[in-house]
C-alpha cells in the first residue's frame, strides 16, 4: 500500500503551490478591501487574466480530456490541484472545462455548446433546483410539453450556480408526469435568447446563485441533451462529482486556516506567554489538524476508487459530509483562537466561515449524506470491514 505522489504529481502540486503563491495570494488584500467597500472581486475580467495565466504552465481543463484540449487529469490528481489551490482567500476556477455530463451531446451540440465552453466562449449553469424540489430531486415540477418540433417549458428553478452569467441552462423537466424520475425527466439546453430570464438571490457568503424563470420557452427538439426521458441520470451523475471535489476544496481551505491559527497562537501574547501555551489553544489547533487528516484521506480514497472506475457514491457522500462538516469546526475554531480580530472583516476568518457554510447544504445536505450512508448500510450494499 503505497501513499506516495508519482513523480508527475509532485510536479504538478509544486506547479500548482507557486501559482497559488505567486498569483492569487498577492491578491488577497485587494479581497478584503473589497468585501469591505462591498463589491465583487475577482471580477469577471480579471478571474479570466488568471485563467489564461494558469493555462500557459499546463493548468488547464483539469479533467478534460485531452482530445478536448485538457489536461485530462485524475480524480485524484484533480483533488490534489483544487487542495492546493483552495489554499488562497481568493476564489478560483481553472479554465478549460465543462459541465461532465456535456459530454453527453452529440457531435452537433458539441460544436455549438461542450467546445464553445471548453473554450471559455460560452458559460453554461446547471438548473435541477426547484423551490418545492431541493435535496428531492425527483419532486421537480417544471413541465415540458412537445409541441410540434419545439418542447415549451414553463417553471422555476432556484439556487442556480452561475445562473446570472450563463448564456446558456441545462435545464431538467417533467416530459412524462406519470414516470416521474424513472424515465419522464429531461435534460434540454436552453439559450438565455430563448426567452428565460434570471434574477439574483442575495446569500450570506460568497455564493452568488440566482433564480430561472421560464415562461412558454420554447426549445428545439435537437436541444434535447441525451435521450427523452433519461435526464435523471444525466443529473445525478453531474452531482456525484461535485461531492468529491466539494471536500477536496475544504481541505485546502481549512489546512490554510490552521496555519493562521498556528501563526497566531505563536505570536499572540496573554497574561506574560504565547496563548498556543495554553491547553485550550492547543486542543483547537490538534482537533483541527486531526479532522484535516481525516478528510483528506477520505476525499483521496474516494477519488481513486473513481479512477477505478467503481461505484464512488458511499465513499463520496461520506467525504461530503465530513468534509463540509469539518471547515465550518475548523473555521470557527480559528476565529476563537483570534479573539475579536477573528470577528471583524480586517482579517479573512469571517468571510471563509460565511462561505463555507453552504458546504453543508448544497450538493446534497449533510442529512441527505447521512441518509445515503445509512440506507447503503442497512441494505448490505455496503460491508463494514471490507478494503475495496
Amino acid at each position: 500500500m503505497d501513499f506516495s505522489l508519482t513523480p508527475e504529481q509532485k510536479m504538478i502540486v509544486e506547479t500548482v503551490r507557486e501559482f497559488v503563491r505567486r498569483e492569487l495570494m498577492p491578491l488577497e488584500r485587494e479581497m478584503q478591501r473589497a468585501e469591505l467597500e462591498g463589491r465583487r472581486f475577482p471580477d469577471l475580467e480579471t478571474h479570466r487574466q488568471l485563467q489564461l495565466k494558469a493555462k500557459e504552465i499546463g493548468l488547464w481543463g483539469l479533467m478534460t480530456p485531452p482530445e478536448y484540449g485538457g489536461a485530462g487529469f485524475d480524480y485524484v490528481t484533480t483533488c490534489l490541484i483544487l487542495m492546493e489551490t483552495a489554499r488562497s482567500f481568493v476564489p478560483f476556477t481553472y479554465g478549460g472545462s465543462a459541465d461532465n455530463i456535456l459530454f453527453a451531446c452529440n457531435e452537433e451540440q458539441k460544436k455549438r455548446y461542450l467546445i464553445p465552453t471548453i473554450n471559455g466562449e460560452r458559460r453554461s449553469c446547471f438548473a435541477l433546483t426547484e423551490p418545492t424540489a431541493g435535496s428531492d430531486a425527483t419532486n421537480i415540477r417544471m413541465t415540458a410539453v412537445k409541441d410540434g418540433r419545439e418542447w415549451v417549458l414553463n417553471g422555476e428553478k432556484i439556487f442556480i450556480t452561475g445562473g446570472l452569467e450563463a448564456d446558456f441552462a441545462i435545464v431538467f423537466a417533467v416530459t412524462d408526469k406519470e414516470k416521474g424520475a424513472r424515465g419522464g425527466i429531461t435534460c434540454f439546453l436552453v439559450d438565455r435568447e430563448m426567452g428565460w430570464k434570471s434574477y439574483p438571490i442575495a446569500t450570506m457568503g460568497g455564493w452568488s446563485p440566482a433564480r430561472l424563470v421560464f415562461s412558454d420557452v420554447r426549445v428545439p427538439e435537437e436541444n434535447v441533451l441525451g435521450e427523452v426521458g433519461r435526464g435523471f441520470e444525466l443529473a445525478m451523475q453531474w452531482i456525484g462529482n461535485g461531492r468529491i471535489l466539494i471536500p477536496a476544496r475544504a481541505v485546502g481551505q481549512a489546512e490554510r486556516l490552521l496555519q493562521l491559527g498556528i501563526d497566531y497562537a505563536r505570536q499572540r501574547v496573554a497574561f506574560g506567554k504565547p496563548i498556543g501555551e495554553y491547553q485550550a489553544i492547543q486542543w483547537m489547533l490538534a482537533d483541527s489538524a486531526v479532522e484535516i487528516q481525516q478528510v483528506k484521506w477520505l476525499v483521496l480514497h474516494a477519488a481513486w476508487k473513481a479512477d477505478q472506475g467503481k461505484d464512488v457514491r458511499h465513499e463520496a457522500s461520506m467525504a461530503k459530509l465530513a468534509g463540509a462538516n469539518m471547515i465550518w469546526r475548523v473555521a470557527d475554531r480559528v476565529m476563537q483562537i483570534h479573539g475579536g480580530m477573528g470577528y471583524t472583516r480586517e482579517l479573512p476568518i469571517e468571510r471563509v466561515l460565511r462561505d463555507v457554510r453552504v458546504y453543508r447544504i448544497y450538493e446534497g445536505t449533510d442529512e441527505i449524506q447521512r441518509r445515503t450512508i445509512a440506507r447503503n448500510l442497512l441494505r448490505d450494499l455496503v460491508r463494514t470491514g471490507t478494503w475495496d
